[in-house]
């Protein structure tokens, strides 16, 4: 179902015509705000107004649709009117904020209409009034995951419906942490658009395979031929990921926000998430195989654990490794330790102009990267900073090659000064991409720059 279409079929019910009027009134009112999102001229105050109560109206007739987010739709016409009413200055829309709680209503399908002054990450960092038609996604099994071993309280999967410019990029998730407000408060949800992981998966995925020359497992050709069934295998491992930032032996605060760091920190923090769900899901899927005779839930259950396995090393070494620029970029970093992982261990293979990858064999492989990465942490505690950097650089660069010029590789560093100076001393682009990695994303970089805006409904 396209979006289009969606919205046609919703016109009966009254929803569609004041949808439409809602994100053509945000989209005009980006074009009059400054970074800040405040207005950009004041003399545009009355154009502006116009637009605020055509959003304003919208939502009024919207909420009858979604009766769950009543108390958030009320708080957010008041302030919309209270910015309005204040000469449209830096926006603050706490307390709308503090009212939308989408992880109280996981259910499967289940629609939210989301509007506020906001920056989408990896796409503008501007606060600009984006509008946002969403529905939840939640198979039963990552319902029973979720309430089970895996519990995430703050975990909201959702797929794109409808949505205003600033999330036309590469932004594939809605943090609340990214709205305008005039103080920070204590988040409670977090949304990661499945729908649009999904679809950038498989269309990188089939072309990548085809340069390749790849044969890709049954499970992934299932994958790269269903929508749905590649969004659950996504859910499932965002589910385990997002919740391991804050689980297991970390050092006090493994991103270190307020700190600078090396990037490479940041590149092992993600991958150590990523390889938690790699190996739960192989958990899972060793654990169901062992049973004498598993139920029809418990072989959906180990069938979806399988296509999580393929998705994080498929995304990772496929995706990753080549998207965005090569400055400090540390998931395109974790992408390339991933590959030359497996490539050094001899169970991903680069032979006669075609890839191949011994599957039984890589479980254990990723397992053991992960578990590097785990006593690496572990041993942090009892490590000054600089002790620990130079540990998680020698864990990284003894398998993906820094720059020759690096200062790190080296060894030569000023280690009696601050912890910054060691950080400015990190190259831009300390691990370059290998030749394989240049020639591949050469090949690649046209259908990376497609997926760009991609959604579930796009093939």
């Amino acid at each position: 179902m396209t979006v289009d279409s969606l919205v046609a079929d919703l016109a009966d019910r009254g929803f569609a015509e004041p949808w439409k009027r809602l994100k053509a009134a945000a989209s005009a009112l980006q074009g009059l705000q400054a970074k800040d999102g405040s207005l950009a001229h004041p003399d545009m105050s009355a154009v502006a107004g116009e637009h605020v109560a055509t959003i304003v109206a919208a939502i009024g007739e919207l909420t009858a649709y979604v009766p769950h987010d009543e108390s958030y739709l009320r708080a957010l016409v008041r302030d919309f009117e209270r910015w309005a009413a204040a000469g449209f200055g830096v926006p603050d829309f706490l307390d709308s904020l503090l009212e939308f709680h989408p992880e109280q209503h996981r259910v499967d399908g289940l629609r939210h209409v989301v509007v506020f002054p906001m920056y989408t990450q990896n796409g503008s960092t501007n606060r600009l009034v984006e509008a946002v038609l969403c529905e939840v996604i939640w198979p039963d099994f990552v319902a029973e995951l979720e309430a089970g071993d895996y519990g995430n309280k703050l975990f909201v999967p959702i797929r794109f419906l409808d949505f205003t410019p600033g999330y036309d990029t590469n932004s594939a998730v809605l943090f609340p942490e990214s709205v305008a407000m005039r103080e920070v408060p204590s988040f409670t949800w977090g949304g990661i658009f499945a729908d649009r992981e999904a679809a950038r998966f498989r269309r990188v995925v089939t072309h990548a395979a085809h340069v390749t020359n790849l044969v890709l497992p049954e499970g992934v050709r299932r994958m790269l031929a269903d929508q749905g069934l590649t969004e659950e295998a996504f859910v499932m491992w965002d589910l385990i990921h997002d919740r391991t930032h804050m689980r297991g032996d970390l050092p006090f605060d493994p991103f270190m926000i307020k700190q600078r760091m090396p990037y490479f920190l940041y590149s092992l923090e993600e991958l150590r998430c990523d390889l938690t769900a790699y190996r739960e899901a192989v958990h899972i899927e060793r654990r169901i195989a062992a049973l004498a005779a598993p139920d029809e839930d418990e072989v959906l259950l180990a069938d979806r654990a399988r296509l999580v396995q393929y998705a994080v090393i498929f995304d990772r070494i496929f995706r990753f490794a080549i998207t965005g620029v090569r400055v400090r970029n540390y998931d395109g970093l974790g992408g390339q330790l991933l590959f030359a992982w497996l490539h050094r261990n001899r169970v991903l293979h680069w032979t006669d102009g075609a890839l191949s990858v011994d599957w039984d064999l890589v479980p254990d492989v990723v397992n053991a990267l992960g578990a590097a990465i785990e006593e690496l942490y572990w041993e942090s505690i009892d490590r000054p900073k600089v002790a620990h950097w130079l540990a998680a650089y020698a864990l990284v660069s003894a398998t993906v090659e820094p720059h020759p010029a690096s200062v790190w590789k080296r060894g030569d560093l000023p280690l009696d000064g601050p912890p910054k100076g060691l950080t400015d001393l990190v190259m831009d682009d300390e691990f370059p991409l290998s030749m394989f990695y240049e020639a591949f994303e050469r090949k690649m970089r046209d259908v990376i720059a497609s997926t760009a805006g991609i959604t579930g409904t796009d093939r």
